[in-house]
């Protein structure tokens, strides 16, 4: 009898063990389940370079709709052209988005570098703006005109101002021409090359100068009213190179989360920002 109920105590109490160590082990799975949920759910960060407030803005929208997607969009401004390609070549940045086709393929072959474009974002115009001019024929003899010191941005301007006859370039130099192309200067106009990001300053001394519309709209000019002349009031002759993009490394083209990214600028939503930001005056050009 005592053998009997020393024999059912000890079924009891390993009984009891083994639903304590099932008990356990359920816990034990459970948070391991919760812990391997929590680390899905923590959302992916993308870093992309931008330059002007307008963009930001956009971006900044751009954003609050990849948080449906878990991604954190973290924005990261510059103060000029020179460093986001620089940051995204050498991994600091993911996505960068300030620059066109021109302008990016010039920095890889400068730089022997293989950035490349993912998607479209705007067309973004070029135009010459002054303080002392209302039309851009009213330019006198000797004043000078700046321009963007880049070559791209700056063999556009030059491009701008062949357009509206103030200079002939040599037809042999194609897209990106420089101050050394000029062929015919019938006003002996001082051309004068400063980085992108002070070229509204110049208004001050300059008879004109050709700004870059970001840097245009940060300083306060509205460039469907102010410039005298926009080179896409003419867009059939804007080139595809001068098309905006949305850039990483040439081996994240493929990335499935930066493609959502793009796909979250390129909504309706952000053409009417852009619209909204720019007074009307950048183009969207994923369409």
């Amino acid at each position: 009898m005592k053998k009997s109920k020393l024999f059912g105590g000890l079924v009891l109490t390993a009984s009891l063990f083994l639903a304590a160590c099932g008990n356990g082990g359920t816990t034990a799975d459970s948070s391991a389940a919760e812990s391997s949920s929590s680390v899905a759910a923590e959302p992916t960060t993308v870093k992309i370079g931008l330059v002007s407030e307008s963009a930001v803005e956009i971006w900044e929208a751009v954003a609050v709709r990849l948080e449906d997607e878990n991604i954190d969009l973290e924005i990261v401004k510059f103060t000029d052209y020179n460093q986001p390609n620089i940051a995204l070549d050498n991994g600091e940045l993911d996505l960068n988005a300030f620059q066109h086709v021109a302008f990016l393929e010039n920095y890889n072959a400068n730089n022997d570098a293989d950035l490349t474009p993912i998607g479209f974002t705007f067309v973004s115009p070029l135009g010459i703006y002054s303080n002392k001019y209302t039309e851009y024929s009213e330019i006198q003899d000797g004043d000078t005109i700046a321009i963007p010191n880049d070559v791209t941005n700056g063999g556009r301007a030059l491009l701008l101002l062949q357009a509206i006859d103030l200079i002939t370039l040599d037809n042999a130099t194609g897209t990106t021409p420089t101050v050394s192309d000029i062929i015919e200067n019938p006003k002996n106009l001082n051309i004068e090359e400063l980085d992108a990001a002070q070229l509204p300053r110049s208004l001050e001394d300059a008879g004109a100068a050709v700004i870059n519309t970001n840097f245009a709209v940060d300083a306060g000019l509205v460039p469907t009213e102010d410039a005298l002349y926009l080179d896409t009031d003419n867009i059939q002759n804007v080139l595809d190179i001068y098309k905006n993009v949305v850039a990483a490394r040439a081996e994240d083209v493929d990335n499935e989360v930066y493609k959502k990214v793009v796909a979250a600028y390129q909504t309706e939503e952000t053409k009417a920002l852009i619209a909204e930001t720019t007074a009307n005056t950048d183009i969207p050009a994923w369409d």
